[in-house]
């Protein structure tokens, strides 16, 4: 039976990098008994990302990281900016957190006013994801510095996971200026290494010291290690994938504009669009016809919305052309 078409997860439904796939093969049998050395791969990730040697931390997918600043925001309590990846208030809460949510509606503008008078009640913790999912809308210019010095004494995590298709990053003078500051990347999206569990912290070492000390030894096993040094040395690959993601954000805005549709302009590789009451339907419709999208309609100002991953184009046409079908009947 065909597996069917993942639009549903923001996944890289094109593939890794074939030199990943060899650097897996490469692998030889004392390589997989001895604990991994990261040294090569923390330099090379430090290289693709910018950051001066010692201020990437690799962990378990960027899940990982997001619990270990949980753990060591403890105790005290989270600020979550809605709609938001549900993964913040899973750690946050399980780390013992109380969490304060404060709402983005995307048909207005960043609450920075709200989200200022929130962190300065004594937050301890604060998720930030930049551009946002599921909206894909970035956080304005000077916000994220704004929060982080209006609460000094927070980690302020800003995740980045989709950075390479906005092309914006906090990484640089402002993670010096603001210690407080943790950037969250995932090698999961771009470089489709999903299965394969990489992520990173990026800080000044002063801040990512204590998470440190939270982390496990060995967080990446040695297929990981090695896939994740041979993707970001494969550029080619990923600005392929940033380039098809692009067309096929513009794809799915020209299928919203033709059906009247409300939908945001995306600096993820994906896109969120209102269908209204026949969201449901279509969700149901498209997953009949082998292709997954996203409900989102749950989520916080999102009623009647569904989120759609925007990667290889002729991924994104089939959807629109099943689209079209479901909406005609």
């Amino acid at each position: 039976m065909r597996p069917p078409l993942r639009l549903h997860l923001n996944e890289n439904t094109g593939g890794c990098s074939p030199a990943v796939l060899a650097a897996i093969r490469g692998l030889d049998p004392l390589e997989a008994s001895l604990y991994p050395d990261y040294t090569a791969v923390t330099a090379a990730c430090e290289r693709w990302l910018g950051a001066p040697p010692g201020w990437v931390q690799l962990t378990n997918g960027l899940d990982e990281g997001l619990h270990v600043v949980a753990q060591a925001a403890r105790p005290g309590r989270a600020v979550v900016v809605e709609p938001a990846f549900e993964m913040y208030e899973i750690c946050a809460t399980a780390a013992g957190l109380g969490v304060t949510r404060e709402l983005w509606d995307p048909r207005a503008a960043f609450p920075l006013d709200a989200m200022l008078d929130a962190v300065a009640g004594g937050a301890s913790l604060v998720y930030l994801t930049d551009p946002n999912n599921p909206t894909g809308l970035p956080i304005p210019e000077g916000a994220i510095a704004a929060i982080a010095a209006a609460a000094p004494r927070a980690l302020v995590l800003v995740d980045e996971a989709y950075a390479e298709f906005s092309g914006r990053t906090c990484i640089g003078a402002m993670l010096d200026r603001h210690r407080n500051l943790v950037v969250g990347r995932t090698f999961a999206k771009a470089h489709g290494l999903a299965a394969l569990r990489a992520g990173a912290l990026v800080s000044h070492p002063d801040t990512l010291a204590p998470l440190r000390r939270i982390l496990p030894p060995f967080a990446l096993n040695i297929c990981a290690a090695r896939a994740l040094l041979a993707a970001v040395e494969d550029r080619a690959h990923l600005d392929r994938y940033v380039a098809q993601s692009a067309s096929s954000r513009a794809l799915l805005y020209a299928f919203a504009e033709r059906r009247g549709f409300r939908y945001w302009r995306s600096e993820g590789n994906f896109v969120l669009i209102e269908i209204g009451p026949r969201a449901a339907a279509l969700v149901a419709g498209l997953a009949a016809r082998g292709i997954l999208i996203r409900d989102k309609s749950a989520s916080p100002a999102c009623a009647g919305c569904v989120r759609i991953t925007a990667g290889i184009v002729r991924h994104t046409e089939a959807c629109i052309a099943a689209m079209e079908a479901v909406l005609s009947t």
